[in-house]
């Protein structure tokens, strides 16, 4: 039968008949507004899955255009997509609209920073985390506890994922389970260790179900354990984490230190005049390995390094990293695009 605009909650029947949900469930989930931090490998599956269940207002941020090599995991987009040098918020909104003109769509095109995820956030009833990086996961942290907001962490990398929903208050943060940032080049990356499409669509999906359950307010059903799974050797871990709020010394959700949100931690980019490159600067104590970097980065390219610096070239683009995590990359002056090359290949 065609859409009939004359019963808005038709086209959600079955879901309403879930007896945990119900019409009341429904109208909840249609007066909601949801922000969603990436539109990548996660982003486009949780924005499908929301879409479809009818969260009525979803605003979808995020940096980049799309590439050939997404098609593989990033299920809203299409060849004609990568032809037409689409922005991904972009392309992601014109086949949400697609799958469901009745709700709101507000893609937009923007690099996610500590100036700006506030107003990013503010109006949201839940952040969801569809990022490849933890230095935007540490800012949506901080955001989430300073403004009193839900957030829903997920992650993968190869065949293992991992998911944690977060209540302020009531559940511990991420910074209470990883207080810093894992060092620049010392963990693996889609670029380097690859990933498998089914791997994100299980980890996304269960930070759908989530949402669902968090925005038409069934928070008994809620999950409150840090879920790991890995596809692969079909392992599934749970971490218990209830027991960790107010017991460990957090900066952020124990003194409200906003760390991230102030810019005191995190990486600050500046495109060098002339040269066709962007310089992106961590704040770091310690040294990089590179010989550790070296070996990850071994596979994609020719990586030289000394004590001084380390440098590959891949994708048109050369690296050059030093020990305090700094990197100037050439080949490009787009910022947004250099902290994208950044995060894919040297890491947090």
């Amino acid at each position: 039968m065609p859409f009939d605009p004359s019963d808005p909650l038709d086209r959600y029947s079955r879901q309403i008949r879930f007896p945990f949900f119900g019409e009341t469930g429904q109208r909840k989930l249609l007066n909601s507004r949801v922000t969603i931090c990436g539109c990548g490998a996660l982003g486009t599956v949780l924005a499908n899955h929301l879409a479809r269940a009818g969260v009525g207002f979803l605003r979808i941020v995020d940096r980049d255009f799309i590439e050939t090599h997404n098609l593989q995991r990033q299920i809203l987009f299409d060849e004609n997509d990568v032809a037409e040098n689409l922005p991904k918020a972009e392309a992601a909104a014109r086949k949400l609209r697609q799958i469901n003109s009745t709700i709101t769509i507000e893609p937009v095109v923007t690099d996610i920073d500590h100036t700006n995820i506030l107003d990013l956030v503010a109006d949201a009833d839940l952040i969801l985390d569809g990022t490849d990086n933890f230095e935007t996961r540490y800012l949506i942290n901080d955001a989430a506890v300073k403004l009193n907001k839900p957030w829903i962490f997920g992650g993968v990398i190869g065949s293992e994922g991992q998911t944690m929903t977060i209540r302020p208050g009531s559940t511990p943060c991420l910074r209470c389970l990883i207080e810093d940032s894992p060092p620049p080049g010392m963990t693996p990356t889609c670029e380097t260790a690859g990933v498998l499409g089914p791997a994100v669509a299980i980890i996304a999906s269960f930070e759908a179900v989530e949402a669902i359950k968090l925005l038409s307010g069934a928070f008994d059903a809620l999950n409150k354990e840090l879920i790991m799974v890995d596809i692969w050797d079909w392992t599934f871990r749970r971490l218990k984490v209830a027991g960790l709020l107010g017991k460990v010394d957090c900066p952020c959700c124990k003194h409200h230190k906003f760390e991230w949100l102030d810019g005191a931690l995190g990486s600050h980019t500046t495109a060098l005049c002339g040269r066709n490159a962007v310089q992106v600067a961590t704040r770091r104590t310690e040294p990089l390995n590179f010989p550790e970097m070296a070996a990850r980065l071994a596979s994609l390219s020719d990586v030289r390094h000394n004590a001084y610096m380390l440098r590959f070239a891949t994708e048109g683009h050369e690296f050059t990293v030093f020990p305090d995590g700094r990197a100037i990359i050439k080949g490009t002056n787009d910022i947004a695009k250099a902290r994208t090359l950044y995060a894919q290949f040297v890491g947090n």
